[in-house]
């Protein structure tokens, strides 16, 4: 559910109005969605989605405690507070609990798009017509997932502050699979807004990977030169930027700790060429314009070029430290290269194109070693070639290796991992050395 800038200030006056507590916090979230499900030559579901959320959190002193409701009522928001105050009233104390910010100054946003809000089931449906066609031209299986949706964040507490931010996205994935049923080959992406979506370019790759009736190829597991396509390298990425906590990496607790004490700031941690930075006014991939606290987003380099420059940093942290604050990204932009994939592909003389990873879950914190599959089209790369498609493989691997052994770095494009579906990321593909493929995979 989209509400105004004014509505939501109305709302949040009222709440924080009933507030007792020292201090009183007012969080909102909400959106508008349509989506489609399509499979074997037709649509088989669309369904609209309406959500908000207001979160009430309830200050005493260093003590803290939150409630939540869902909807308008007016009753159940006269009642959030009073639950909240209960929590607080309970809760242990926190000595690392900051007192609430006071008005701040936000960058404009520019991740909305006032077309895309539009965008209804038929919209979807259209846009999935042609990669339909597609499958039925090729005499391959098809399913696909579309989503369009608008919504906002906001925030208000009682020292003034107020924060708000709207944004669009869309979502296209394909899945498609050929008719023995013994390969598959996918393609996705997401944007900000819904007419930069290549919905029938994304059908054409998919389709591509999964025209494959031979059996595939099965590989020993080891290391190998890989092209990871740029929805691979979103996983690796995101999953990096979660761990880069300033606070684990002083104490000693993370692969970015530096020996004898404090972190790694400063070091060349990665491949020359390596960028990685956030900004909210970054045209392809924008991060929100408020992020941990209320706390002004503005635009951070991570990496530059091999080096990093910097870590998220709490406000009770910074200012142990003291250092200026930064939050958690929720967004980021990998700047790209000029090696196409086929540049790539032709530089190779053995080694595996890999289309997508999935079920991603971490082995070693401190090391950042990383575990999953492949997914949905590898593909044996052989003497400058495609030869044909290989097995699938579990890795174990960590993205601070892969982002120091990279040989060469495409062109950045929005994309989407392959495990979260609202990734706001602009990622390149790249080929990197020694990838550690650690066993097969049977699935396709």
């Amino acid at each position: 559910m989209l509400v105004s800038p004014d509505d939501v200030k109305q709302i949040a006056d009222r709440l924080l109005s009933r507030s007792k507590a020292d201090h009183c916090i007012v969080r909102f979230e909400g959106s508008d969605g349509a989506n489609l499900r399509f499979a074997r030559g037709s649509a088989t579901t669309n369904g609209a989605r309406s959500t908000l959320r207001v979160t009430v959190e309830s200050r005493f002193g260093r003590r803290s405690g939150s409630a939540s409701v869902t909807g308008r009522d007016q009753k159940a928001f006269e009642e959030v507070v009073t639950r909240s105050e209960e929590t607080a009233r309970s809760a242990p104390e926190s000595p690392e609990l900051m007192a609430p910010l006071g008005p701040q100054a936000y960058p404009t946003g520019v991740g909305y798009d006032p077309p895309t809000a539009q965008v209804r089931a038929g919209h979807l449906a259209a846009a999935a017509k042609p990669v339909i066609d597609e499958a039925k031209r090729r005499n391959v299986e098809l399913a696909g997932y579309s989503v369009a949706q608008h919504g906002f964040a906001a925030m208000a507490n009682s020292t003034g502050l107020f924060a708000y931010d709207r944004h669009t996205g869309t979502e296209f994935t394909v899945t498609a699979r050929n008719r023995e049923g013994t390969w598959s080959g996918w393609a996705g992406a997401s944007a900000t807004r819904f007419g930069g979506l290549d919905t029938a370019g994304l059908g054409r790759r998919a389709i591509d990977k999964a025209a494959y009736s031979a059996p595939p190829i099965r590989l020993d597991p080891g290391k190998y030169t890989v092209i990871l396509e740029p929805s691979a390298v979103c996983d690796l990425v995101e999953n990096m930027l979660w761990f880069m906590k300033a606070r684990t990496a002083d104490e000693g607790r993370s692969f970015f700790s530096k020996g004898g004490g404090g972190n790694k700031i400063g070091e060349k941690l990665f491949q020359d060429g390596v960028t990685i930075f956030t900004d909210p006014g970054d045209p392809v991939a924008p991060e929100q314009v408020f992020g941990d606290e209320g706390l002004p987003q503005q635009r951070t380099m991570w990496v530059s070029d091999g080096v990093l420059r910097n870590l998220i940093y709490s406000r009770f942290w910074a200012q142990q430290k003291g250092r200026a604050p930064v939050s958690q990204p929720g967004s980021f932009v990998m700047a790209g290269g000029t090696t196409s994939i086929e540049d790539m592909i032709r530089a190779t003389k053995r080694g595996v194109l890999v289309t997508r990873f999935w079920y991603i879950r971490t082995v070693d914190p401190q090391k950042l070693l990383l575990t999953g599959l492949t997914r949905d089209g590898n593909f044996l790369i052989d003497d400058g070639r495609i030869v044909g498609p290989a097995l699938n493989f579990r890795f174990n691997e960590s993205p601070v290796a892969v982002l120091g052994n990279v040989l060469a770095i495409g062109p950045s494009e929005r994309t989407r991992g392959g495990e979260r579906e609202d990734s706001v990321a602009s990622a390149p593909p790249l080929l990197v050395k020694d990838f550690n493929f650690s066993s097969q995979s049977e699935a396709i």
